[in-house]
């Protein structure tokens, strides 16, 4: 869920030490540096990340952090979350073993979030108990906040992501991040128009340059709700652009962009366009700088997506050889793949629900991520079809409750809705 192409996003800021009244900075981190530069220019790079501006200029910014002190733990932490992978892990694990120096909530704080860089983020959600305890000793720092509200998020806890987010706005100072994250609530509640309108003001304020991930998919999501194909694939589409335009495919290609497309496309019926999606994606794997087990990785998303594809145009023999091919990737990738059979058991459950074969789908899919809206719809419809219509009510109605912040329930919930109503 949270894996290396978003680790850049977890760094967080502190930005509002001078805004606080001299009685509101206790309970504040102390970053471990005598140098004023280091400091001057850690508040810049901060800065431009809350205005999505991310690339070669932030790398280069970290790199004058450190040089300034190379001591300085949060600033090796930053150089590590402004790298590309897999020198980024090498820079963390240099960030914790300075960490050991320096100052309680700083030491904290870097070893806290081990469980987003280490294994891939598979394991993120770990980070949120230390981070919340870290939370109330310092209740007046706002990069816990803006870190949890992000693990939130991920973690399927929207409400109290909201908090966490309104909670970094209130410390202040008040930043294009804080208010596009802020208004990802509006979408789950329903507020569609309303949240594009405010993504939409926020882009108005930003730098030139910017790249405003949240942004994007928020205006993207926000079309996928009201059932607006083509306003959704236009808003990913400036993202991918953007991220050219500004070298970020140097750092990490654009196959994960190229993925969004082809699922908006797959499960709106645009078949052809979704393949020819998933293949240029993956052209951007081979070439970069991933480091190989994360390269199986994606050419095994590749199989994933174009088995789905296959099942939908009724190919259903080449779909399964497809889930097959999968199925033998994870056997053979020794005690790190076993993360992905939740992933293998989506793909297989798919399979079997567009080949009619529901008793099956319905076993797969209840080995695959629960808390996944779009599995759980698939589960819903095998469950329709197989003509357990309490079951499939139920898990329509879990889909409608989920608070998951992804493009996996802007994909479920328009159908989950309609369902709870007809069942």
């Amino acid at each position: 869920m949270i894996g290396n192409r978003v680790l850049s996003l977890f760094v967080g800021a502190s930005l509002a030490a001078a805004t606080l009244p001299a009685g509101e900075k206790a309970h504040r981190f102390e970053w471990t540096t005598k140098s004023a530069e280091a400091k001057q220019l850690l508040t810049k790079l901060q800065m431009q990340i809350e205005n999505f501006q991310f690339g070669p200029a932030n790398q280069e910014l970290a790199d004058k952090i450190v040089a300034a002190d190379p001591e300085f733990a949060i600033g090796m932490y930053y150089k590590a979350a402004t790298s590309p992978p897999p020198g980024n892990l090498e820079f963390y694990e240099k960030s914790r073993a300075l960490a050991k120096n320096a100052s309680d909530g700083e030491r904290r704080f870097i070893e806290g979030l081990q469980h987003v860089w280490l294994n891939q983020g598979v394991d993120f959600a770990k980070s949120i108990e230390p981070l919340e305890a870290l939370a109330k000793d310092y209740p007046n720092e706002r990069i816990i906040q803006v870190i949890l509200g992000q693990l939130y998020n991920g973690n399927n806890q929207g409400e109290e992501a909201f908090k966490a987010f309104k909670r970094a706005k209130e410390i202040g100072p008040e930043t294009a991040r804080i208010d596009a994250f802020l208004a990802g609530h509006d979408l789950l509640e329903g507020k569609y128009a309303q949240a594009r309108s405010t993504y939409q003001a926020i882009e108005k304020r930003l730098p030139k340059g910017s790249v405003p991930f949240t942004i994007r998919f928020g205006i993207t999501f926000s079309h996928l709700y009201e059932g607006n194909v083509d306003a959704a694939i236009e808003s990913v589409e400036t993202y991918l652009s953007e991220y050219k335009a500004n070298g970020l495919n140097q750092q990490f290609p654009v196959v994960f962009i190229h993925n969004a497309i082809a699922r908006i496309n797959l499960e709106n019926d645009r078949l052809d366009a979704a393949m020819t999606a998933y293949q240029k994606g993956y052209e951007s794997v081979p070439g970069s700088s991933l480091p190989e087990d994360q390269k199986q990785t994606w050419l095994g998303r590749l199989h994933h997506g174009k088995a789905r594809v296959l099942a939908r145009m009724g190919k259903h023999e080449q779909a399964w050889a497809e889930a097959e091919t999968v199925r033998t990737m994870i056997e053979g990738g020794g005690e790190t793949a076993k993360q992905y059979w939740p992933a293998y058991h989506y793909l297989a459950g798919y399979v079997k629900l567009e080949a009619g074969e529901y008793d099956q789908a319905i076993e797969h899919l209840k080995q695959a991520d629960p808390n996944d809206p779009f599995q759980t719809l698939l589960l819903a419809r095998a469950y329709e079809k197989a003509g357990k219509k309490d079951d499939a009510k139920q898990a329509y109605q879990k889909i409608v409750a989920s608070e998951w912040a992804g493009i996996e329930r802007p994909l479920a919930y328009p159908e989950a809705t309609r369902k709870v109503h007809e069942l």
